[in-house]
């Protein structure tokens, strides 16, 4: 039986308050985007119950949905505006999408397993989310037609930054993902003027990013 949305609504806020504000994020922008998207409705039906946990949960394909703590952190590490358009390489169920598109203008996300890709697409549209387009495919190329991104999110671990997302972030942006296979760091990636700067800020462990990306080893 699913249970009412004012249950999931206080397991949402004590997610927030004690994962997520408890571990040092404080971007408003963020912490009102975790309160607001009910990441119940982004994991399958039997998961629903074990949404909130303080872990990721699978989500079908191999795949998962992240720790409520790290969506955060990452988002929180692309100092987003509301104007900003953003990439995400790894649709999963859309949870990381819809977080963005409650903080950005507009967000262009990849999948490259059709169906999760399909479910994601469906989901979002459901649940209101008109900012965000989905698109199934090697998130290895990004989209070089809606190119250049402010930020750009990453959500599965490449070997190494994939040169496309490189060259497909304005100067002054953002980009964060996981690099590493057997070991991981998350790494966040400033473009400007002068060049690329990197700096690895977290251990972590994300599913491998699959596609073109593992020919490029």
């Amino acid at each position: 039986m699913k249970k009412n949305e004012d249950y999931y609504a206080k397991l949402r806020k004590q997610m927030v308050e004690q994962q997520i504000i408890a571990r040092g994020v404080k971007d408003p922008a963020v912490i009102r985007a975790m309160e607001s998207v009910p990441r119940h409705l982004f994991v399958p039906e039997s998961e629903m119950a074990y949404a909130y946990l303080d872990e990721p949960r699978p989500i079908g394909h191999g795949q998962t949905i992240s720790q409520p703590y790290i969506v955060a952190f990452m988002t929180e590490q692309l100092h987003l505006k509301p104007t900003d358009r953003v990439l995400e390489i790894g649709t999963g169920s859309g949870y990381q999408a819809a977080v963005l598109a409650e903080i950005v203008d507009s967000v262009y996300t990849i999948e490259i397993v059709p169906e999760l890709a399909r479910i994601a697409r469906e989901r979002l549209q459901e649940l209101g989310y008109d900012n965000v387009q989905v698109k199934q495919g090697d998130g290895y190329n990004g989209w070089p037609e809606k190119a250049p991104f402010d930020a750009i999110i990453v959500t599965a671990a490449p070997p190494n930054i994939p040169p496309p997302l490189l060259e497909q972030l304005k100067i002054g942006g953002v980009m964060v993902l996981p690099v590493g296979e057997y070991v991981q760091e998350l790494v966040v990636v400033q473009k400007s003027e002068e060049g690329i700067s990197m700096r690895n800020v977290l251990p972590v462990r994300f599913v491998p990013m699959t596609g073109k990306v593992q020919q490029s080893k």
